[in-house]
């Protein structure tokens, strides 16, 4: 159970993993129903889910300047609040690709590998949830283990959709917009990777 001084913490990665979950359902959305025309407002509302990602780090790190006991290192506080903004800050990163390298028709495994970046990210959430009473949860190896499941398959999807856009795309535009945005879509997986490998290294450490 964790101490009532450690609430801050355990909240903070709470609702930044809560950010990265919304912003990862906005990117899914967007590419489910594919309108250009609407990528502009759309980019307002994943900026906005950034901003308020961004605020919650903030906070952590200003609250953890001054704390007297933490409820693990400072650094793995630190590395913690940083992968978790970075998963939001990934996701962003697509869809600002998707707008300014002009991606103009949406291709099926874009879709595939979003849909799995939201069932990542919807496990971290499950995996924060689970991180202050980590002594104890039947849970969270199995998550971590989940998340590295989906990295996997999203690396072999990842090689696979590169295969079809260079044998199949005969617009070298949009071979290389979507290059770019299929590099970024990767790169989330990724990251959600680092958010359940640095808790299972912090589990480690203080078990």
């Amino acid at each position: 159970m964790a101490r009532q001084k450690d609430t801050f913490y355990f909240e903070g990665f709470r609702r930044s993993a809560d950010y990265a979950c919304q912003a990862a359902k906005l990117l899914s959305e967007v590419m489910h129903d594919f309108n250009p025309g609407q990528l502009r407002e759309r980019m307002d509302s994943m900026h906005a889910i950034e901003k308020s990602a961004d605020e919650v780090r903030h906070d952590m790190m200003d609250e953890l300047v001054t704390a007297f006991i933490t409820p693990f290192d400072r650094e793995d506080i630190d590395e913690l609040g940083h992968v978790l903004d970075d998963v939001t800050d990934s996701i962003e990163g697509v869809l600002n690709r998707m707008y300014y390298d002009n991606v103009t028709d949406m291709r099926d495994d874009a879709v595939q590998m979003s849909d799995m970046v939201v069932r990542a990210t919807e496990s971290i959430c499950e995996l924060v949830n689970e991180l202050p009473r980590f002594r104890h949860s039947k849970t969270l190896r199995e998550l971590v283990f989940a998340i590295n499941t989906i990295e996997t398959d999203a690396d072999h999807l990842f090689i696979e959709s590169m295969r079809t856009l260079h044998t199949t795309c005969t617009d070298p535009l949009q071979v290389f917009a979507w290059h770019d945005v299929y590099r970024h879509l990767e790169q989330c997986s990724d990251d959600c990777e680092r958010v359940a490998n640095t808790i299972d290294s912090i589990v480690m450490k203080n078990s």
